[in-house]
């Protein structure tokens, strides 16, 4: 089960993906706008963040530049009805997982999902075994001490 943030200023949308995230087994929050996104961004690590491109004041990339300040390992997925190269091409410099274009397939937003959370869970691996790794110093930790 994973921790989602849903980002859209579309209460249909919102909702929609609340439900089918849900019947997947995550965990899901949502947020109506930017400002709202940006404070829950700041105060709690997901997993996830789904975010639509557009939400006034503040844009999509703005929440991904948030995540990623604040979680670098947090993945995010835009989603937008407006897609433009331009604006693919940033959100994957920033660091977005993937950008999908409105209306989607709810397979292939499920098949998006599922590939964001795997690459969170092999960081996260990836993290705990060199921590792990990083503990060990050379053959002093295989080697014990004792009196003659």
């Amino acid at each position: 089960m994973a921790r989602i943030l849903i980002v859209d200023d579309e209460q249909s949308m919102r909702e929609f993906l609340e439900i089918l995230l849900r019947k997947e087994g995550h965990e899901v929050e949502t947020a109506g706008d930017g400002q709202d996104a940006l404070r829950t961004v700041a105060a709690e690590e997901y997993d996830l963040v789904i975010t639509d491109l557009r939400l006034g004041d503040v844009t999509g990339i703005d929440i991904l530049e948030a995540v990623k300040s604040y979680h670098p390992e947090t993945e995010v997925v835009l989603v937008t009805a407006f897609a433009t190269t331009d604006n693919a091409i940033d959100a994957m410099k920033k660091g977005a997982y993937d950008y999908v274009t409105k209306p989607f397939k709810v397979d292939e937003l499920k098949a998006v999902v599922q590939k964001a959370l795997e690459k969170r869970a092999l960081v996260r691996e990836n993290i705990r075994l060199k921590e792990e790794l990083g503990g060990r110093r050379g053959l002093a930790g295989l080697v014990g001490r004792s009196a003659p």
